[in-house]
């Protein structure tokens, strides 16, 4: 089984304010489960201007203690974070994936931000889809509850993720105002 999770909303702030933000993003008061953000690797390509950023973000995870035992984790989770920037067509793309228990279970993030086709200076599309996969071989019912759970919390966490990234638009919005006042 696997499992799917699609949103798409539109924020009302330019595309570059939104990228802008997408840097910024943690932490956030919305957030609190990623405790750290670290840039691996982060190039641009000479001929397009497409800059590639890759990170990884530390997270401490919400699984019910009894799944972390039994599958031998810890409470403490990574997640890679491939993004790029394409200043030319205005568009981001990031794809993410767990790097922790990946064994047992694949979380497959897409996320996209791309200026709004009738508004392109006020506002900006974000797209997001997820696939939740789990790997439990033999013991197909734990799998298929714990995609199910997993699909369940990940909903719950891209409502928060909406909620945080709206306060740091508008944190980032507010001290641009306060630059220019001033």
């Amino acid at each position: 089984m696997v499992s799917f999770f699609s949103q798409m909303f539109s924020y009302d702030h330019s595309w570059a304010t939104v990228n802008e933000g997408v840097w910024q993003k943690y932490p956030n008061p919305y957030s609190g489960h990623v405790v750290s953000v670290d840039v691996i690797d982060r190039t641009v390509d000479p001929e397009t201007g497409i800059i590639r950023t890759e990170r990884v973000l530390g997270c401490k995870q919400a699984a019910p203690r009894w799944v972390v035992k039994f599958l031998g984790g810890s409470e403490d989770a990574f997640v890679r974070e491939v993004s790029f920037v394409d200043p030319r067509t205005s568009k981001t793309t990031i794809t993410s994936v767990n790097l922790s228990l990946s064994q047992y279970m694949t979380v497959l993030e897409k996320i996209s931000y791309e200026p709004c086709a009738t508004n392109p200076t006020t506002q900006t599309v974000f797209k997001q889809t997820a696939e939740i996969r789990a790997r439990m071989g033999k013991w197909k019912s734990l799998g298929d509850r714990l995609e199910t759970w997993s699909a369940e919390r990940f909903s719950v966490n891209a409502a928060l993720g909406r909620q945080g990234f709206e306060h740091v638009l508008r944190a980032l919005c507010e001290r641009r105002e306060q630059k220019i006042e001033s």
